[in-house]
């Protein structure tokens, strides 16, 4: 290996890195190669050797192949940063170029064919020929290519040599002569490739260097605080960093290329000409940019720029931007001037002195005091003072005293004036000096008296509150604490809204706020809150004020707290619109409502009602015991009154014992406004008709009651008031104690009803009701059970229906005693039922109201009814209509499961008339859907109910119910059912609703 001068550049390590590098990555191709020659030798060599030395033979080659192939792919994958990993490497890898040159020289013995001269030479051809490959590809390591050279050569020299004859001995000496040429060959070529990574790695390391350098001269250049640029002998810039771009506000690339004899600005030329005769140019001064708008001040220095033989090639320049500095110079000098402009200019009189004794004075102190410069001068400061002053002055400008003080001035006219004096110690003109400034403080002290006048005017009978531009609070006065409960410390600083009482509105601001803007103030009464919480009423007023631009500076609030003035006229409002006895409305605020009411039901087409009310001699009671007792009961029917009513609903008293109800927002039809009206009325009657305790004396009285609808503007205010008041007379004519309404067709409608519900408690008494059933039955007409369904015998109207009493009885609340009696009736039937073979498994179904379901003991009744019939709860089906489902829905379920755990069957009767929603519908415990007549009744004809027919059958399926059928009534009607899939029936198809009596004969007869 040649000698390598020792550097950073070429090293003995760098060098053995490249090597591998190389050697590692010329093995693929080497293995790949050797490993097919070692093929091919096995193949050819198999004739003429041992076929198991052959196979041996190849076996370690392979392997060594192998062993090679994994080393070449760990050294790709493994990182190799450090020194000592690369002679790792490089001796992994002589070692596998051992073993190889130990494998391959093997052959030369195992492979030899003795006998067969022709594959004897294929052998040396083929080993020499490994040789030369060898020496190529190991070239890179002397080491290597000599290890593999060797050891492939030597036994086949040696091989040779045993043999002994000549012909043997000649070829090993060729072969040993060959050997040596190789050998000799691979140092050259190994030291040829050692001298070229040499070279290749000190190139490299100087073109790093020379980057390195190149990019210390870049930085340098591109981050230098002051703009360079280069020019050639034509004065053409051929370079330029980024300062100086910066420096003309342009590019790099505008400027490079750019003729300097063309600049806008030729100032600068001779300076850059006097670098090109070889001298040092200088410009300092303005200068406007070619190619761009920038324009200051700037410092150039210019100098040659030689070759290596020292001609002038160009120029070099270095500009720095002193535009700030020059501002600045020009900025002092400017204030230089000033500061003599603004002693002369001064508000304050200036003096400057020397021991007492004056030097100079500004115009200003002429002016003040009247004495010229030429008077002024070398008199003592003192001459400027009233006598009463003068000591406390000259002592102070002896002493060197700086803090402003007060005194009194002296004119040369003999007046005098407030003055503020102050004076500091100086040097001026290489003297000690003192510069005494006097400025007159007239107008501050009438300000200040002027402020105390404002600040005994601010602490008035009102609260006051300033605020700057922002609303934040700056100053208040002891009125504002008493009436609002802060202290100015806990509100300065803070915003006015800490007072908000949060009843107006958004928008009540904003218009405030709006007219402040725009008008300058606002006056009104709001609501605020007192630090304890409290909300009063308050007189409010709030002025902008404004600087001369007319700008906001400050806002100015008065505030007066009005709850006094707010409660008496409140108390003359009360007087106005209620009455002082009962507080309730009087005549007058009862007419703005009941107008007010008018309107509204034009709108919503609602009724509303009038109830004219007078108490049943009520004189005589208020003549014997006296008007204190009579206003005691007044005031009683008038709490009594409103507790009848609803929260919007009014109770007005006329007079005397006169009152009016009016109810709003009842039904849209007459009738049923009628009949709310009514209950009212009734609620009345009931509450006034008990006694009452006036003092010591408990007295009874009663109403007589006139009632009169009204809707709209039909009728003026006086037309429903003389109809209230007529009805209350036909109410006094009937007998007092009574409602009468002023239209005498509802009257009659009110009183037919009032009779039927009589005769309902009635006919719960005498037990006019009766339980008819009708049967229901399978697909092949066998009877499954029945529905019972009640009947109204009265003794002189005969059989009512159940569609005039049912909603009566709902809307009463006859409907529970009513409903209890069905299911007390239906589990004695069931019972009767159950001792019977025949009609033991029959399942009574009986409706349910949901009034009735919802009772909170509805639960315990059903249990008790079971327990005391001893019946069988899976034979009784009750039969629940969808507008259970409307409200309180979790309580239905958990009724209904508590219902069904005993065994009771429940049904969905009327299903698909009203509201069910599917998502509560799976959680009801369900056994049936009943399919409503109404569906049934068109089924043959309406393509519409065959589709609701078929969803509704479908959906019971789906949930696992059966269904049910009802209202059936022709042949037609059932098979379109079956064939749909219901195969449960009701209606007069089968029968219709019989006595008891009759039903069990008509099992008998379906039984023969």
């Amino acid at each position: 290996m040649p000698d390598i001068k020792p550097s950073a550049l070429n090293n003995q390590t760098a060098i053995q890195s490249v090597q591998t590098r190389q050697m590692f990555a010329a093995s693929p191709m080497s293995l790949f190669t050797s490993t097919l020659l070692a093929a091919i030798l096995a193949v050819m060599q198999r004739d003429a050797v041992e076929q198991i030395l052959v196979v041996a033979w190849f076996s370690l080659i392979a392997l060594v192949m192998v062993a090679r192939a994994a080393l070449v792919m760990a050294y790709q994958r493994a990182p190799l940063k450090e020194d000592r990993n690369i002679h790792v490497w490089l001796t992994r890898f002589r070692l596998g170029v051992l073993a190889a040159g130990l494998v391959w020289g093997s052959a030369g013995f195992l492979l030899f064919p003795a006998h067969h001269p022709q594959h004897q030479m294929f052998l040396i051809f083929m080993l020499a020929g490994l040789t030369a490959g060898g020496v190529v590809s190991y070239s890179a390591d002397l080491l290597s290519g000599i290890l593999f050279s060797v050891l492939v050569t030597a036994p086949l020299i040696v091989r040779l040599l045993v043999a002994g004859d000549n012909l043997s001995v000649a070829m090993s000496m060729a072969a040993l002569l060959y050997l040596g040429f190789m050998l000799m060959s691979l140092r050259h070529i190994n030291q040829n490739l050692c001298e070229n990574i040499a070279l290749r790695l000190e190139a490299t390391a100087r073109e790093s260097a020379i980057r390195t350098s190149e990019e210390r001269y870049r930085l340098l250049l591109s981050h230098s605080p002051v703009g360079i640029f280069h020019y050639d002998t034509r004065l053409v810039i051929t370079y330029c960093n980024e300062r100086f771009a910066e420096i003309l506000h342009t590019s790099i690339e505008r400027i490079i290329g750019l003729d300097i004899n063309l600049l806008k600005d030729q100032s600068v030329l001779p300076a850059l000409r006097r670098a090109l005769a070889g001298e040092i140019g200088y410009y300092e001064g303005h200068y406007s940019a070619t190619l761009s708008d920038a324009s200051g001040s700037i410092a150039m220095t210019c100098a040659p720029s030689r070759d290596d033989s020292g001609k002038i090639t160009g120029g070099i320049a270095i500009v720095e931007d002193i535009t700030a500095r020059k501002q600045i110079e020009e900025s002092l000098e400017e204030n230089r001037e000033k500061f003599r402009a603004l002693s002369e200019a001064a508000f304050e009189a200036i003096f400057i002195s020397e021991k007492g004794v004056c030097l100079e004075q500004n115009s200003r102190a002429q002016e003040m005091f009247g004495y010229t410069s030429t008077e002024a001068i070398g008199k003592s400061g003192t001459e400027w003072i009233a006598p009463e002053d003068r000591e406390l002055v000259m002592k102070n400008m002896l002493s060197g005293y700086e803090l402003p003080y007060e005194t009194t001035a002296l004119r040369k006219d003999g007046s005098t004036f407030p003055a503020s004096i102050r004076g500091r110690m100086m040097h001026y003109k290489g003297k000690a000096v003192r510069v005494t400034s006097l400025r007159d403080i007239s107008l501050q002290k009438q300000a200040e008296n002027d402020l105390r006048i404002a600040a005994t005017a601010f602490e008035s009978r009102e609260g006051m509150l300033i605020t700057d531009a922002d609303s934040t609070i700056l100053r208040v006065n002891s009125t504002f604490t008493q009436i609002t409960g802060y202290t100015p410390e806990e509100v300065i600083g803070k915003n006015p809204r800490l007072l908000n009482s949060g009843l107006q509105t958004a928008g009540f601001y904003a218009a405030m706020w709006g007219e402040i803007n725009q008008s300058g103030s606002w006056e009104g009464e709001i609501w605020n809150r007192r630090k304890n919480g409290e909300i009063y009423p308050e007189h409010l007023t709030i002025t902008a004020v404004k600087d001369k631009n007319d700008n906001i500076t400050n806002y100015v609030a008065s505030l007066s707290d009005i709850t006094v003035r707010k409660a008496a006229a409140d108390e003359i409002q009360n007087l106005a619109y209620y009455d002082p006895l009962t507080l309730l409305p009087n005549r007058r605020l009862l007419m703005d409502r009941l107008n007010q009411a008018l309107a509204s039901s034009t709108r919503n087409g609602r009724q509303g009602a009038l109830l004219f009310i007078d108490l049943d001699n009520f004189k005589i009671l208020n003549d014997t015991l006296g008007h204190n007792i009579g206003d005691l009961l007044l005031q009683q029917v008038a709490s009594r009154l409103t507790s009848c009513v609803r929260v919007g609903d009014t109770v007005a008293r006329l007079g005397g014992d006169e009152f009016v109800v009016m109810l709003e927002d009842l039904n849209e039809q007459a009738l049923d406004a009628a009949a709310q009206t009514e209950i009212v009325g009734e609620k009345i009657l009931d509450t006034l008709n008990r006694p009452y305790q006036l003092a010591s004396y408990i007295c009874h009285s009663s109403p007589s009651i006139g009632a009169t609808l009204f809707n709209n503007h039909e009728r003026t205010l006086e037309d429903l008031m003389k109809q209230a008041d007529i009805a209350m007379y036909q109410a006094k004519k009937a007998g007092r104690n009574t409602l009468r309404f002023f239209d005498p067709v509802m009257q009659d409608t009110i009183n037919a009803r009032a009779t039927l519900e009589s005769e309902l408690h009635k006919a719960l008494e005498h037990q006019q009701f009766q339980l008819h059933y009708q049967i229901q039955v399978d697909s092949a007409n066998r009877p499954l059970g029945a529905e019972a369904l009640i009947r109204w015998f009265h003794p002189e109207r005969g059989m009512v229906s159940p569609a005039q009493f049912i909603p009566l009885a709902e809307e009463t609340g006859l409907i529970l005693p009513i409903g209890l009696w069905v299911l007390e009736t239906a589990c004695a039937q069931l019972k009767t039922w159950g001792q019977d073979v025949f009609t033991r498994d029959l399942v009574l179904a009986v409706n349910v109201s949901a009034r009735q379901f919802r009772q909170a003991d509805f639960v315990t009744q059903m249990r008790a009814a079971l327990q005391r019939h001893a019946i069988n709860p899976e034979r009784l089906k009750l039969e629940l209509t969808e507008s259970l489902l409307l409200e309180n829905i979790e309580e239905t379920i958990a009724k209904m499961n508590a219902l069904n755990k005993i065994g009771i069957q429940f049904s969905l009767d009327d299903f698909g008339t009203g509201y069910s929603s599917l998502q509560y519908l799976k959680r009801l415990p369900l056994n049936q859907l009943k399919i409503d007549r109404s569906f049934v009744r068109d089924i043959a004809n309406d393509s519409s109910d065959k589709a609701i027919v078929r969803t509704i059958i479908a959906m019971a399926h789906s949930l696992n119910l059966n269904i049910i059928a009802e209202g059936v009534e022709t042949e037609e009607q059932r098979q379109l059912l079956f064939d749909k899939g219901c195969t449960h029936f009701q209606g007069y198809l089968f029968s219709r609703p019989i006595s008891i009596a009759q039903f069990e004969l008509f099992l008998t007869a379906q039984s023969c």
